[in-house]
């Protein structure tokens, strides 16, 4: 398959990069001073795309694509319609990230109820000599409502379960043999709830879903964790709501128009913030490279997918 083209657009592990440089004739997009000059001259013969971000704009100028191959599992970035009406397939990378990903969640939380980055400064400022931080929460007995009881959310689900926490869920439908209470509607599980933990997929579908209404009825005690994507919650209604003391604190791991990350945030002593490392270890992102490149063998080895979107 070493005469196949293909365009990578995110850089990825060295094992991953390896096998494709090894199968493949890579055009490295994420690392072209001029991406424009780069799509004239490779753009008619490239057959496939390997990793994140595929515009519009990009796919017509590739007249010769036939699968894309996302790293990650969210594949938002690519226009799912357009990919279909073309014949374009589509492949993500489910399953190898869901341990990591609740795992990091998981310990957001710890991170909010404990304030562990506000203890660890405390200590390294020399402060504790003169007296102890306040005290603060645990997460046994209280109620987590998970949004988007996904691969991801079960996980999560049964993370919560083993550190005491009930645990509740919103769906577009009820699942069949969950063994955790579910709601149709949001706002009232947010009420009920004194944690909410976004994991649901990003795109227009839940573009604004953790809405103004939601961080308001889940309220001045309540809790908001943020690892799907920036775009599921209302920021600017969730910065103005820590900052009035109406929402009990956040701990986020993505944001809207992310590196760019609200400053009103900065200084806010209930908040904990991580950028974007939900599947950022060794492990799990050279599982995620194995997936991309099994999957672009797949396909042109004319055997099924292993893990089709489109």
């Amino acid at each position: 398959m070493n005469d196949i083209h293909i365009l990578q657009t995110y850089a990825m592990p060295e094992s991953a990069e390896r096998a494709l440089a090894e199968r493949f004739i890579v055009h490295k997009f994420h690392l072209a001073g001029d991406k424009d000059r780069l799509i004239a001259e490779v753009g008619g013969k490239v057959r496939a795309i390997a990793g994140i971000g595929v515009p519009a704009a990009t796919m017509a100028r590739l007249p010769g694509l036939e699968i894309i191959a996302n790293f990650g599992v969210g594949y938002d970035s690519i226009d799912i319609p357009l990919a279909v009406s073309r014949g374009v397939r589509a492949t993500n990378t489910p399953d190898v990230l869901n341990d990591v990903v609740a795992e990091l969640t998981i310990g957001l939380m710890l991170a909010l109820a404990r304030r562990i980055p506000q203890a660890d400064r405390y200590v390294r400022e020399g402060r504790w000599p003169f007296g102890n931080l306040p005290l603060f929460g645990e997460l046994r007995g209280y109620t987590l409502g998970i949004v988007g009881l996904g691969r991801i959310g079960r996980e999560i689900a049964a993370r919560a379960q083993a550190m005491k926490m009930r645990v509740v869920y919103h769906g577009r439908h009820e699942q069949p043999r969950q063994p955790y209470g579910f709601y149709a509607d949001i706002v009232e599980m947010a009420r009920d709830a004194d944690w909410l933990v976004a994991v649901t997929p990003g795109g227009g579908g839940t573009a604004g879903l953790v809405s103004r209404a939601v961080l308001e009825a889940l309220g001045p005690s309540g809790y908001f964790v943020n690892v799907a994507r920036g775009s599921v919650v209302d920021q600017a209604a969730l910065v103005e709501l820590l900052a009035a003391g109406r929402l009990g604190g956040a701990a986020l791991d993505v944001f809207d128009g992310e590196p760019a990350v609200p400053e009103a945030l900065f200084d806010m002593e209930n908040v904990v913030l991580s950028p974007h490392q939900g599947t950022a270890t060794e492990e799990t992102r050279n599982a995620m490279g194995a997936l991309v490149v099994a999957n672009l063998d797949a396909h042109f080895a004319g055997r099924p997918l292993l893990t089709q979107v489109a």
